[in-house]
């Protein structure tokens, strides 16, 4: 089963992060705001969430990560190109500029093993395994508990999900029909409610 860093790392990747974060400048962006571009600073994302993407010549999105509390963001960290860094909420982010780099190792490391489970996600099949380890994997990253289960606390579409997961939103919006009829999830204000077994 894939799932993010364990507490442990997370925690004290966040809590190596607020010894310096109060030093640095902060930024707030709105949702579906784009970052922009910078080729000499990380962002740290100190409240909500963002994902860094990519697409294709026929202008096909290609999801290349989801961040949250903790994480480290930027352009420093990707050769990929064309790179766009997209609100998914508020986000309020610390400027990490490179002398400081070295102080939030382990947010680095964090931000290589995510972008490698969800490689290995977007690989599985069929493609109903893949959606239900990415569900997986939201809940970890992003989900908070409530009495029905862990509520993924994001706000992402039927064409999001089928970006992550390389295939069209009228299969994830069946298999999460599938899913609900079977009662692993509930549907709640735009939101999943994840039901682990």
């Amino acid at each position: 089963m894939m799932y993010s860093p364990s507490p442990t790392s997370n925690s004290s990747a966040v809590s190596n992060s607020c010894a310096f974060s109060t030093q640095l400048p902060q930024q707030i962006f709105t949702r579906r705001e784009v970052i922009p571009p910078q080729n000499d600073v990380l962002w740290r994302i100190e409240y909500g969430a963002v994902r860094t993407l990519t697409w294709s010549e026929d202008g096909t999105f290609i999801t290349l990560g989801y961040w949250g509390l903790g994480d480290l963001i930027g352009y420093p960290l990707s050769r990929v190109k064309p790179y766009q860094i997209e609100c998914l909420t508020g986000v309020e982010v610390s400027i990490v500029p490179p002398h400081l780099w070295h102080q939030d190792i382990n947010a680095l490391l964090s931000h290589i093993q995510q972008a490698e489970d969800l490689l290995s996600i977007v690989h599985r099949k069929p493609i109903s395994l893949r959606l239900w380890q990415f569900l997986v994997w939201l809940s970890e990253k992003f989900g908070r508990d409530v009495d029905k289960g862990k509520l993924i606390d994001l706000n992402v579409t039927h064409q999001d999900i089928a970006e992550v997961l390389n295939t069209t939103r009228v299969t994830v919006t069946r298999l999460l029909q599938q899913l609900e009829e079977e009662g692993t999830v509930l549907r709640h204000r735009r939101r999943i409610i994840f039901q682990l077994p």
